[in-house]
């Protein structure tokens, strides 16, 4: 039992730690609602569940990558879920992008079953995912958090505790305000070399050698590029969403976010356009048009609700 692992959410992230799991040894038996995925994750190697409770049942150490509050809510307290019918004993690592209180509230509920749930939000997205590129914000107590030590290290480069549970999505928060504004601003920079008459791909190569490097420049500018968005990486609208819930959490902690706000702002007018199942990459083309550039996407100026 000691080497199962359990995977509830197959998507890019739950996806790529899956096989990642795989790769290192683990038994994985895993579950989720598209069949799209798990016909991938069964052919890899895994094993596959009916049911949240029944991956509890099956695993000491269960892995949620789940793409909603919804989604927590149907694993956590819906038919088949883990407080009523999950297997008291096991850690319940949940990595998702959510507002802390929602966490809260299956960490409680799920305690009085005898199931620990940690907070341990990832920092990178699917394709970093895949080779191992990923950072895990712990969070939680430490015993359990030691008790996953092996799992987080075939699944990601670093994982370190960072506090009490919640710590974990506080600072997912912090790199994801970063996140969306070094995306945004990538982009920016890019329209700025087309609009000018130089070569983007030049550009980039040159960008990326100097002092204006960033992450997010690295690992999307190469997409802006080419204006190839069909990748299964991340979504826009993940980072749309999460973008909306750091700045639900910093106005409770009255700390102003300007940046974050009007990276915002495009990655709505992006989403406005039908461009949701799109790398967050896509916003260059918002940008492009804004700026009389030859896009793919015209800009219709929509967004700015929520």
């Amino acid at each position: 039992m000691g080497d199962s692992v359990g995977v509830i959410g197959l998507g890019n992230m739950g996806g790529a730690i899956a096989r990642n799991l795989l790769a290192a040894g683990f038994d994985v038996i895993g579950i989720d609602i598209d069949t799209a995925r798990v016909g991938p994750f069964a052919a890899a190697g895994g094993d596959v569940a009916e049911t949240p409770a029944e991956v509890s049942r099956r695993a000491d150490i269960v892995i949620t990558s789940l793409p909603s509050v919804t989604a927590l809510e149907q694993v956590v307290f819906g038919p088949g879920g883990l407080v009523a019918e999950g297997r008291p004993g096991i850690v319940c690592v949940e990595t998702s992008t959510f507002p802390i209180p929602a966490k809260m509230a299956a960490r409680d509920a799920l305690a009085e079953k005898g199931i620990t749930l940690l907070d341990c939000t990832v920092s990178g997205t699917g394709s970093q995912a895949r080779q191992r590129d990923i950072v895990l914000y712990t969070s939680g107590p430490a015993d359990a958090i030691e008790r996953c030590r092996a799992v987080f290290e075939a699944v990601s480069k670093a994982a370190p505790r960072v506090g009490e549970f919640g710590a974990g999505s506080v600072m997912k928060f912090v790199s994801n305000l970063l996140v969306a504004v070094h995306t945004v601003a990538a982009a920016e920079a890019l329209t700025l070399a087309a609009k000018s008459g130089l070569d983007m791909e030049t550009a980039l190569e040159n960008i990326s050698a100097g002092a204006g490097n960033s992450r997010m420049l690295e690992v999307r500018g190469p997409l802006m590029v080419a204006g190839d968005y069909d990748i299964g990486s991340a979504t826009l609208d993940t980072l749309t969403k999460d973008s909306e819930i750091i700045l639900d959490f910093a106005t409770k902690q009255d700390c102003p976010l300007p940046l974050l706000s009007t990276a915002a702002l495009y990655l709505r007018s992006a989403a406005a356009q039908g461009l949701n199942d799109q790398d967050p990459a896509v916003v260059r083309e918002v940008l492009g048009s804004l700026a009389g550039l030859d896009s793919r996407v015209p800009f219709e100026g929509g967004g700015t609700n929520g």
